[in-house]
């Protein structure tokens, strides 16, 4: 990719969509991930579909929070627009952004919960948020299976999707096995 330049009102924008996703985070800043495609990759040309996915893989793989997807979003994106020094201005600014208002907001309001759990409306919007979360997870799962095209031609990755969502749904096999069975073709450049 060639490198690109980011002025203040840029990095600006980049903060503040963070901070908006971040209110978004219903499941997890992963059901946000659509809309950071949406943004970093087709309207602002920032990073590339590789670049989006891997940051998605990396951190997925990676122990620790599932967040860490993000830091590495703005890492890449800093890294795009200079050095070192953007890299950890973008990783800052996406990790900070995502981060910030969701945290106040859920100890806020796990605090008013807690207190009116017994309460009518707490359990119904408890119930209702399920269905949002699950189709936030497939929009991101989308993305995620179509960032190398839609077309038949990319059939070896719609195969390894297909077998994987049946070995989730029909077995107890550990998700890690998966994974590493995925970097394994991807590694030998089968998939």
């Amino acid at each position: 990719m060639n490198p690109i330049t980011m002025q203040l009102a840029d990095w600006l924008s980049l903060f503040g969509h963070y901070l908006a996703l971040s209110l978004l985070c219903v499941g997890g800043a992963i059901t946000t991930a659509p809309d950071m495609h949406r943004f970093l990759v087709q309207e602002k040309g920032w990073l590339t579909d590789p670049q989006f996915s891997a940051s998605i893989a990396i951190a997925q793989a990676a122990p620790g929070p599932n967040v860490l997807f993000t830091a590495l979003m703005g890492w890449n994106v800093g890294l795009n627009a200079g050095g070192l020094g953007t890299a950890l201005l973008g990783m800052v600014l996406c990790l900070g952004g995502i981060m910030l208002p969701s945290s106040v907001l859920v100890y806020l309001s796990a605090q008013w919960s807690h207190r009116n759990r017994e309460r009518r409306a707490v359990r119904a919007f408890k119930q209702g948020m399920a269905p949002i979360v699950v189709a936030l997870l497939v929009a991101t799962g989308w993305i995620l299976a179509t960032g190398q095209g839609y077309g038949l031609s990319n059939w070896p990755a719609w195969t390894v999707t297909a077998i994987t969502t049946l070995v989730v749904w029909k077995t107890r096999l550990h998700l890690l096995w998966l994974l590493g069975a995925g970097a394994a073709l991807g590694w030998m450049g089968w998939i």
